[in-house]
């Protein structure tokens, strides 16, 4: 009898990048236990929630210029960005939208559902600003997953006066790398990249900083991405 393969969820990974003095990216260790990519080492992000899906109110490029990049239909789009601003500001502290600061009691209230990304925002004085968000790639988990994944993998630096922070459950571990060096770790098998991470910090580490990795992102053509396997380099913690 021929599987079905499973319908891959719309998800979304942020590629948070800043320059120290050099390129580097921040990345976490995922939960070993984890049902996906679990003790994966890999960049924020996570599943498109129902309020994801929200119509799109921000400030910046509108949804039909995401929707071209990413080959997707304008709510697909709309659900990619704004999941991506949420997952950012869940897993690591850092909210696309202004420099005040955010009380941590209304991040936790996200991550519980107690408030959504617009009720945060609009409590921190932060208006939603995509400009900040750069499509970089698209990446859709092969048919041959018992667990799917349709990602959208944006770039962004991270906004002045705010730090990017572990300060999750869902990782182990967070820190910020230079590319040739989460390679390098990788390849000694201190950490395990999946074929999506491993593209991406082998692109990056072409690149000087931030200004180049931000003008690489608006040239590339984005074009969805289903590998035929998730051959791991590395080695999972």
């Amino acid at each position: 009898m021929t599987r079905v393969p499973v319908v891959p969820k719309p998800a979304a990974t942020v590629i948070l990048v800043r320059d120290a003095p050099h390129l580097e990216v921040f990345l976490q260790r995922r939960v070993a236990g984890m049902a996906f990519a679990g003790g994966m080492t890999v960049f924020p992000g996570g599943g498109v929630a129902p309020e994801d899906r929200a119509p799109a109110d921000w400030v910046g490029r509108p949804a039909s210029w995401y929707a071209e990049r990413l080959c997707c239909d304008e709510a697909l789009a709309t659900a990619f960005v704004r999941a991506a601003v949420r997952e950012t500001f869940e897993e690591c502290g850092v909210l696309l939208g202004g420099t005040a600061p955010v009380p941590a009691h209304e991040r936790e209230a996200l991550v519980t559902r107690r408030r959504t990304l617009d009720e945060v925002l609009a409590a921190a004085g932060h208006v939603l600003n995509v400009e900040l968000l750069h499509p970089w790639a698209r990446w859709i988990t092969p048919e041959v997953s018992p667990k799917r994944y349709d990602t959208a993998f944006f770039v962004t630096a991270v906004p002045p006066g705010q730090e990017a922070d572990a300060r999750t459950t869902e990782a182990v571990e967070a820190s910020w790398w230079s590319p040739a060096e989460a390679l390098a770790a990788a390849d000694r098998g201190e950490l395990a990249l999946m074929p999506p991470t491993e593209r991406t910090l082998l692109d990056l580490a072409e690149l000087p900083d931030t200004a180049a990795v931000l003008a690489t992102a608006d040239e590339r053509d984005i074009v969805p991405i289903t590998p035929t396997e998730m051959r791991v380099r590395g080695k999972a913690g």
